[in-house]
């Protein structure tokens, strides 16, 4: 009774033979389908191709050489779709889409679905898209991106790639699909319930609702169940049938006829076999007889009795058929079996950021273009110091200018401007297709991305708080970051998300408004993330970024500090010490390049015995050069601006000679050049302005303290005193409280003053 999967195949032949077959579950007839009754074979063919493969799977999968049996089996009727669509149809797929990769697969010439597949199977190297890293339904030349766990987390970026089509065509971008592409994208029952799924189906429908076009086919496979959860009869057809500018047509995907001829644009229902993986037991929450029920509406035997009926095949010739393809698949998985795995971690890894198709950029506007696009009073502006949003503002002037594959998106960027007015005016002197509003959805903002990324753009999405990103992190982890990875760099999702964040906003919003960590970030592998302290670094750091992933398809996260955005001032009101003029148009910040800045020791005080202690304190501390500062700070964003703050005092107030290392990039971060920047200085301050748990301080302390003692350069050298200033453990209140567990000047001038014994040596000299 439990190898329901052996059940199935043996019940196959048999009923054909006895010609015990399931009832016709739909009106469409051979004429009207538009099948020929080659055509019907040759999908039969399919069928069995993807049957056999979930066959094997299993087998080998108890012989432990095998890694995935999470099959097709019930969803062969999708063969249909991989026979409707073109190679030029960009397709998202359900993990049961392996009759529509087979059927996608024999319109290519020279091809060879069974042994692609079987090589995925074993985990191969030789396997033509994941390289053997991921289990993966994914090809180039069949346009089919590759999906790892398809829990509805595709449908919005197949929302974005449709989106893209039209417009790419009206802006003139090179794009990756024609004119009149149809975008599809398939799912299960149980997904369609997901946040996920309801918010892309909806934002689809939005935008069709204003008469844009959104050539997408999403197809929901019911099954009726997910995994061991019942789907209430019907609710599929209830929940999408009667949506605003979403059509729905209902297709049985049991009977290849009926599914063939509304493939086009149909939802279609499937009974799934013999369970959820090679692991679920079925019999745990279905009866016996409820599986025999589900296994005797089998998809195949549906076919058979079409064959047979419509005088296409007889009795035998579809056993001989089905037996046929089991040897063939036998012979191909021996093959394929053979083939070489991956081992080494340096191979796992290669992939991460992987580019095959790169780019070069577009060459720098000239002065006269730039005129016109800044407008009069902008282009004087740029003369003049500003701070940090007006600063990106214009520098998204440049990239709107230079790169005609970018797009500005996101709540309120358009007409509004944005939350802070960093998108100000770029709707009126770009266009709407150019700068467009998007829903109050952040799934569907960065799916849109990635799949307009898919189509040749270079997306610049903003997500309106950093506390916001979490309602869609997955989009960023589990499918930007992953594409390169899993497609070994043959499809890349280029983008620079913007999202205004982190605290000190004198309370605004509270934590939801509010959010001091990049954890959610930091962990993701391949990731590009900035996070300039200053309006002038964020020009030329926003450049390097769109540069990369334009040119290298690299996914990159800009943070802007909100904090920063209007500051003007550095230690005294007028000061204009945190205002720069905009940057000259070719000066770019390289990725992972240190901002540092150094402050001489100022000593200013008269009396003498105190200028004896600070000599003594000075001659105590290590310095192999003149040029060593007392102390080095190590931070980014806010803690720069407030660490710079702190120098001055330090410099003047106790002649302490100051180096500020301004990390810009928190990935990638060069290790060995930190530690070499550090160098011979005794004392480490970082500072940190996220949660100290979870935070980049952690990782800045650790890799000083792993390169002091294995480095050539650095192993002479004593491993320096370290203290880290970091954020409370805490979420941000509101009101006057909200920077209490942020580190500010003060608190950084207190980690430095205890760090270098200065507290001592004022009380030693308070007795004397």
């Amino acid at each position: 009774m439990f190898n329901r999967a052996e059940v199935v195949d043996q019940n196959f032949s048999r009923f054909v033979r006895e010609g015990k077959l399931p009832l016709n579950s739909s009106s469409t007839t051979l004429g009207e389908s538009g099948l020929s009754p080659s055509d019907v074979m040759d999908l039969f063919e399919t069928q069995m191709m993807s049957r056999h493969l979930d066959l094997i799977a299993r087998i080998l999968k108890n012989k432990n050489l095998c890694y995935y049996t999470i099959g097709s089996s019930g969803h062969e009727g999708n063969a249909a779709l991989g026979k409707v669509f073109r190679l030029t149809d960009m397709a998202f797929l359900h993990y049961r889409s392996g009759g529509f990769m087979i059927q996608r697969s024999k319109r290519l010439p020279g091809s060879t679905p069974l042994f692609d597949m079987m090589l995925s199977f074993f985990a191969s190297t030789d396997e033509p898209i994941a390289g053997g890293r991921h289990k993966v339904f994914g090809s180039l030349p069949l346009l089919v991106p590759p999906q790892t766990s398809t829990i509805a987390s595709h449908l919005p970026k197949a929302v974005g790639a449709a989106l893209s089509i039209a417009r790419a065509h009206a802006m003139g971008i090179e794009s990756v699909m024609p004119k009149d592409a149809v975008v599809s994208c398939s799912f299960g029952d149980a997904s369609s319930n997901h946040s996920t799924a309801i918010g892309a189906i909806n934002m689809a429908s939005w935008v069709a609702y204003q008469n844009l076009p959104v050539p997408l086919v999403f197809v929901c496979e019911d099954n009726g169940i997910g995994i061991s959860v019942a789907t209430p009869n019907q609710w599929v057809e209830n929940n999408f049938s009667n949506r605003p500018a979403l059509k729905y047509i209902a297709a049985d995907g049991l009977n290849i006829l009926d599914a063939y001829a509304k493939s086009r644009e149909a939802e279609k229902y499937a009974v799934r076999l013999m369970g959820h993986a090679g692991s679920d037991m079925e019999n745990s929450y279905r009866t016996f007889p409820q599986i025999e029920a589900v296994e005797f509406n089998d998809p195949l035997l549906h076919t058979a009795r079409i064959a047979i009926e419509n005088g296409i095949a007889t009795q035998s010739q579809i056993v001989d058929m089905y037996e046929s393809v089991r040897e063939q698949v036998r012979s191909v998985s021996e093959s394929a079996m053979k083939r070489p795995q991956l081992s080494r971690p340096e191979k796992v890894r290669e992939t991460i950021t992987a580019c095959v198709a790169k780019r070069n950029s577009p060459p720098v506007p000239t002065e006269e273009e730039r005129k016109t696009a800044f407008g009069a009073s902008d282009w004087e502006k740029a003369k003049t110091p500003l701070h940090m949003a007006k600063l990106i503002n214009l520098g998204l002037h440049d990239i709107l200018l230079r790169y005609k594959n970018t797009v500005i998106f996101g709540e309120d960027v358009a007409q509004k401007g944005g939350v802070y007015n960093v998108t100000d005016t770029l709707f009126k002197k770009f266009g709407a297709k150019r700068v467009f509003n998007s829903l109050l959805d952040e799934q569907s903002i960065i799916g849109t991305a990635i799949g307009m990324a898919h189509n040749g753009f270079v997306p610049i999405p903003e997500i309106q708080f950093l506390a916001y990103v979490h309602n869609a992190e997955d989009q960023i982890r589990g499918e930007a970051a992953t594409l390169a990875f899993f497609s070994q760099g043959l499809f890349t999702n280029p983008m620079v998300l913007r999202v205004a964040g982190l605290a000190y906003q004198k309370g605004f919003g509270g934590h939801f408004h509010n959010d001091n960590s990049l954890a959610v970030f930091r962990d993701i592998p391949g990731l590009i993330i900035a996070v300039p302290s200053n309006g002038a670094d964020a020009v030329r750091m926003m450049r390097t970024c769109v540069r990369e992933a334009h040119e290298n398809g690299r996914v990159v996260i800009f943070i802007e500090p909100i904090a920063l955005y209007m500051t003007r001032d550095l230690n005294t009101d007028g000061d204009k010490g945190w205002c720069s003029e905009y940057p000259a148009i070719d000066e770019e910040i390289p990725l992972g390049a240190f901002g540092v800045t150094r402050v001489p020791g100022s000593f200013c005080r008269s009396d003498a015995s105190s200028a004896a202690l600070l000599v003594r304190r000075n001659a105590d501390l290590r310095s192999d050069e003149p040029s060593t500062p007392d102390l080095t700070i190590v931070t980014y964003g806010n803690g720069t601006y407030y660490s710079r703050q702190a120098t001055g005092v330090l410099a003047t107030k106790y002649g302490v000679s100051v180096k500020v290392i301004d990390l810009r990039w928190i990935a990638p971060v060069d290790s060995e050049k930190l530690a070499l920047e550090v160098g011979a200085c005794a004392n480490v301050l970082v500072v940190e302005e996220c949660r100290k748990t979870g935070s980049m301080s952690e990782f800045l302390v650790a890799s000083l303290v792993e390169k002091y003692s294995e480095s050539e350069a650095l192993r002479h050298l004593k491993l320096p005193r370290i203290k880290v200033v970091a954020a409370d453990d805490c979420f941000i209140p509101l009101g006057q409280a909200a920077a209490a567990g942020l580190p500010k000047k003060e608190e950084i001038l207190q980690a430095a003053i205890s760090l270098l014994g200065l507290h001592k040596k004022e009380s030693a000299e308070a007795s004397l």
